[in-house]
């Protein structure tokens, strides 16, 4: 499977909106495409918290 650029990410994120979709609705799909991107590419360089780590994490709050 290739890559996607960011932008075509963008593209094909905004053709699946709905004609009538306002600029708060592309604002928040771009703000998510983005946070997902970010996850991504921290989960990549191992920037990750295990599942036994974040629930020790939990039990302190």
């Amino acid at each position: 499977m290739l890559a996607h650029t960011l932008k075509q990410d963008v593209l094909e994120t905004l053709q699946n909106l709905p004609d009538n979709a306002d600029i708060e609705e592309i604002m928040y799909r771009l703000y998510v495409l983005e946070n997902i991107r970010r996850g991504q590419q921290d989960a990549e360089q191992g920037k990750t918290t295990d599942a036994d780590q974040l629930l020790r994490d939990i039990q302190t709050w």
